[in-house]
């Protein structure tokens, strides 16, 4: 059997790609090998372009903007809730607050903590991104699978087009990919709620700590907290040192989660590439690329299968 569209990988951008596909009427399929180390299993869910953004990658901001408009009527069609309280970007340093500058307008100590009265002492201001979102990773892969189901998807079929959304691992699926695609190793933390300690904050939460970055997500029971960022290969291993940076600079701007249960700390692997901008494009006739989103894979995945799908429609030429 043959479908017209096949797509290796089923994270984000390879389920994404194919809902896409199959609305646009196309028979399609996926296959996964369902590594529990997969970047949209681990992801923290931000989908904030501007405060997400590092010096230099311009262009892969330009593409989040546009896709943060995409993200309502997208989530909407597949029944997944977002967070719209948007992000506090904070600093504890004077230079923190420098670097934050890109992101927006800065705030006093006194104005952030007016939005989120449980930061620490610590915080010395920031920049509040009211446009951003977030949302449940988990609660995402679920909807997804299951809108695929619903739109006719199925599963380990040949396809007279192949898309290459394995993520982390594209590189081992193409020779072009093969010294383009990378591992960044990057481990996170659940943290659950336990009855007495404050409520997780209503905003994500990015911060710099003396130049260290470090985020708190906010699930309806819990916070995740993230995240390192290793060249380290596919190394699975949870460091100690690890886990001890990520509390104690989560600890350092938000006190209050020291009452919290720490109920999970996993690795999980981005897909880098050289210049960390995303690789969507032909590799040969019958073979796209839909890979190297490194930090950005959740926030980009609705324009990136739109992409796909108009690269679909225009034929390898």
């Amino acid at each position: 059997m043959t479908v017209e569209v096949s797509v290796r990988g089923g994270g984000v951008i390879g389920l994404s790609v194919a809902l896409a596909a199959a609305r646009a009427g196309y028979s399609v399929s996926v296959s996964d090998d369902g590594s529990p180390h997969a970047g949209s299993r681990v992801a923290g869910g931000m989908l904030a372009p501007l405060t997400e953004a590092w010096p230099g990658e311009e262009a892969v901001v330009a593409q989040g903007v546009e896709a943060l408009a995409m993200w309502p009527s997208f989530a909407s069609s597949i029944g997944v809730e977002l967070f719209t309280a948007g992000t506090l970007a904070v600093g504890t340093q004077p230079g923190d607050l420098t670097d934050l500058r890109h992101a927006g307008e800065l705030l006093t100590s006194r104005e952030i903590r007016a939005l989120e009265p449980s930061l620490g002492p610590a915080v010395r201001g920031g920049v509040y991104a009211s446009g951003d979102l977030a949302v449940d990773n988990r609660e995402l892969l679920s909807a997804l699978w299951k809108a695929c189901v619903e739109a006719g998807v199925t599963s380990n079929v040949d396809g007279k087009v192949q898309v290459i959304a394995a993520g982390a691992w594209s590189g081992l699926l193409h020779p072009a990919l093969r010294d383009v695609i990378r591992p960044v190793k990057g481990e996170i933390l659940r943290l659950t709620h336990r009855p007495g300690a404050l409520p997780p904050p209503r905003h994500t939460i990015r911060a710099l700590v003396s130049g260290r970055p470090v985020y708190l997500v906010p699930r309806t029971d819990g916070l995740v907290v993230g995240a390192t960022q290793y060249e380290a290969g596919f190394d699975t291993d949870v460091t100690v040192a690890g886990v001890r940076d990520l509390l104690r600079d989560a600890e350092t701007v938000l006190p209050g989660i020291a009452e919290y249960a720490l109920t999970e700390a996993a690795v999980g692997f981005r897909a880098g590439s050289p210049d960390n901008v995303p690789v969507v494009r032909w590799l040969e006739p019958g073979v796209i690329a839909a890979t190297g989103h490194h930090r950005n894979g959740l926030l980009l995945a609705p324009h990136t299968a739109r992409l796909v799908v108009e690269m679909i429609e225009g034929g390898s030429s």
